[in-house]
């Protein structure tokens, strides 16, 4: 019932037909794309209360989400579009001189039709760029449905994903595919992901994300300082997301640090993302959104601690 309350505000609000909310069951989801297209604010405001049930305060924002989103909706620097872009992002490394830290590249495609599966190894990931989780990751080419990788690629191409959570970064940049070399440790799953946390160019903390499958499902998470000494109470208690036993520091630690906070320097905030091959740091990407400024497994501290970490700029 909050919801479609919220949902008959906003829509008197926003100047949508009102028979967006007579039948809730199947229109909420045609409203949320209508509200999205109209007017950004008004359809963050309804997703925050959506998920939060409380008011998203973009005149004073303290928490981190709520920081996240006026960044969203306020601060749309064109490097965020680069940086954001899977492909793009590349040549800003390698213009700070990181280029070092990036995993091989292996093609470059503007459709799936352009791929020659036989010309790559048996092990590779594609990756759409313009999007999150627009990824395939194969183990094993003789195992691979080449058909279906295609269709999937090929129907994320034509996917605004800006349109998914309001993203507003992503709209701009240019849907392509590109092969990068799979980044192996042995383990028989995907590497240990380190996210690192980074603020005007300062690391504040690293969260780890291990354990996760070959669709990037990750079922354990911890938060380090940059110390490694202590693990941050950053994740709700609730989630059972919290690991058990403390993971040890990775070789090329102090590498990933360095890159992060060169790299972040012109954002308020930035995660930067990256993995620890037998004891050499690869940049996956730089993520500005992290899941949609919606992240809502997090603790009430975290929420608060790196919410104070954020200097909001002026609009652009």
């Amino acid at each position: 019932m909050e919801t479609l309350r919220t949902v008959k505000t906003l829509v008197k609000k926003s100047g949508l037909p009102r028979y967006y909310y007579v039948k809730r069951s199947s229109l909420v989801n045609q409203f949320e794309k209508m509200l999205l297209l109209k007017s950004p604010v008004l359809f963050s405001k309804y997703r925050y209360k959506k998920f939060f049930n409380r008011s998203l305060d973009l005149k004073n924002p303290v928490l981190f989400n709520d920081k996240l989103v006026w960044l969203n909706l306020f601060w749309r620097h064109p490097l965020k579009t680069q940086c954001g872009d899977k492909f793009a992002m590349r040549s800003y490394a390698e213009e700070h001189g990181f280029g070092h830290m990036l995993p091989k590249l292996l093609g470059v495609y503007n459709q799936s039709s352009e791929i020659d599966f036989s010309s790559l190894p048996s092990k590779f990931v594609l990756k759409c760029t313009h999007g999150s989780g627009f990824n395939i990751i194969c183990l094993n080419k003789a195992e691979l449905d080449i058909s279906q990788a295609r269709h999937k690629l090929d129907q994320w191409l034509k996917t605004d994903y800006s349109h998914n959570a309001c993203e507003l970064h992503y709209k701009d940049m240019k849907p392509r595919i590109i092969c990068e070399q799979f980044l192996d440790d042995n383990s028989g799953k995907q590497p240990t992901d380190y996210k690192v946390y980074c603020f005007s160019g300062k690391a504040h903390c690293v969260m780890v994300a291990r354990d996760r499958d070959v669709n990037g499902h990750t079922d354990k998470y911890e938060f380090y300082d940059l110390e490694w000494k202590n693990r941050l109470p950053y994740i709700d208690d609730n989630t059972g997301r919290n690991t058990d036993p403390a993971m040890l520091k990775p070789a090329a630690f102090h590498e990933m640090i360095e890159a992060a906070e060169a790299l972040s320097a012109p954002f308020p905030f930035v995660r930067m993302d990256f993995y620890d091959i037998n004891g050499k740091a690869y940049l996956g990407e730089m993520t500005f959104t992290p899941s949609g400024c919606i992240y809502n497994e997090s603790s009430y501290l975290a929420q608060v601690m790196l919410g104070s970490l954020i200097v909001l700029p002026l609009p652009i």
